[in-house]
């Protein structure tokens, strides 16, 4: 039912209007969000009386409402087997519901994801869920003619034609593709988890996958690097913090927490960097060889506090990269995270180190990571 909290009179004479759910004389009360005429309330038909606009928009709101809470009540007693007053009027406030559309759950991870950036996630994953967010929207206005669908709609061919929507008319590589629908279907998992779904409608959905590329360098083309005359100081820089980085493993994150802190001196004078990766958290022990060596040499007069390195933006590096992998002849794209794979397969790998070292040195969770190298 519905009443008016006359004790709360506003400045324009309205009242406002409260909902109260009652189950097996459990008695739950809840703002209906709505302000109504007391002169005009009827509280026996629990509607306004009159044809006025403002008594018609208002009947509409409260028949809206009373058939929404009827729809939450049968869903939650089919899905829950039980029903309580409280769980009606939580599902009627927002509280505890769980997200019915796909782009709701969506942005509802996405902000959920977003407290954690700068923490435990990075911006630039951040980013692509944007982007696939905003791919899917533009997919479901296009070709639904619709603002959201409901996850239950879900079927195999919406994945297909948003695989297809994606490579024909957005013109993406098969990468591309392959990466945004991954996202998709974690929303799919996410769906699963909380009950929404009970199986996944994507299941039997096989992407085409891109051919897969060598990700490392050669041998010759990391010497030519090396090797490389280069006049100005800010793209030598870039080249000694990916040569560095080609000796080490380290990632960019973990280049630039990189600090006096993490050098560890051995018993035989060794020296290791024993970091945890800012990405996995997973501890990495790694012996500093000659190169790496005097490379923090190098820029040890120019450190700032404790950091070995003053790194630059990584958008920049990959620029610079591009530049001495022109200068050097290089054609094929060179990217900072290149440096990592040369570690794996270069410098561990092909010289004899076992798997297990190297997925140790390089933080990997599981092996299997590290076979890709």
């Amino acid at each position: 039912l519905f009443y008016i909290n006359r004790q709360k009179i506003k400045k324009n004479g309205m009242c406002p209007l409260m909902g109260r759910i009652s189950i097996n004389a459990e008695i739950a009360q809840f703002s209906a969000g709505i302000d109504v005429d007391p002169s005009l309330w009827d509280a026996k038909a629990y509607r306004l009386t009159g044809r006025s606009r403002h008594a018609g928009e208002a009947n509409f709101q409260i028949k809206q409402l009373s058939e929404k809470i009827n729809d939450y009540y049968k869903q939650i007693l089919e899905e829950q087997g039980y029903i309580t007053a409280e769980l009606v009027k939580n599902a009627v406030s927002g509280i505890g519901r769980k997200k019915e559309n796909l782009l709701e759950l969506f942005r509802e991870h996405n902000e959920e994801y977003a407290k954690q950036v700068g923490v435990t996630r990075s911006a630039e994953t951040m980013r692509n869920y944007i982007s696939v967010y905003n791919q899917t929207e533009s997919f479901l206005r296009i070709h639904y003619n619709a603002e959201d669908i409901p996850l239950r709609q879900l079927e195999l061919s919406f994945i297909e034609k948003f695989d297809s929507f994606m490579r024909i008319e957005q013109g993406f590589t098969a990468h591309t593709v392959s990466s945004y629908t991954i996202i998709l279907r974690k929303m799919i998992r996410r769906a699963i988890s909380q009950g929404t779904l009970h199986k996944n409608p994507f299941a039997s959905y096989i992407p085409e996958q891109p051919p897969r590329k060598r990700r490392h360098m050669t041998q010759e083309e990391l010497n030519k690097f090396m090797h490389a005359s280069i006049a100005s100081k800010r793209v030598c820089h870039t080249r000694d913090m990916f040569v560095f980085a080609s000796f080490t493993g380290l990632s960019y994150a973990d280049m630039c927490n990189l600090s006096q802190e993490h050098i560890h001196t051995e018993k035989d004078g060794s020296l290791w960097i024993k970091i945890k990766r800012q990405k996995t958290g997973s501890q990495c022990n790694i012996p500093l060889l000659d190169i790496p060596l005097q490379i923090i040499e190098k820029y040890k007069s120019e450190r700032k506090e404790d950091r070995i390195f003053n790194m630059i933006n990584l958008s920049c590096m990959n620029v610079n990269l591009k530049k001495i992998a022109k200068l050097c002849g290089i054609e094929k794209r060179i990217t900072y995270h290149q440096s990592r794979h040369n570690f794996g397969a270069l410098i561990t790998l092909s010289q004899g180190v076992p798997m297990e070292t190297v997925s140790q040195m390089m933080g990997h969770k599981c092996i299997k990571t590290t076979q890709i190298y």
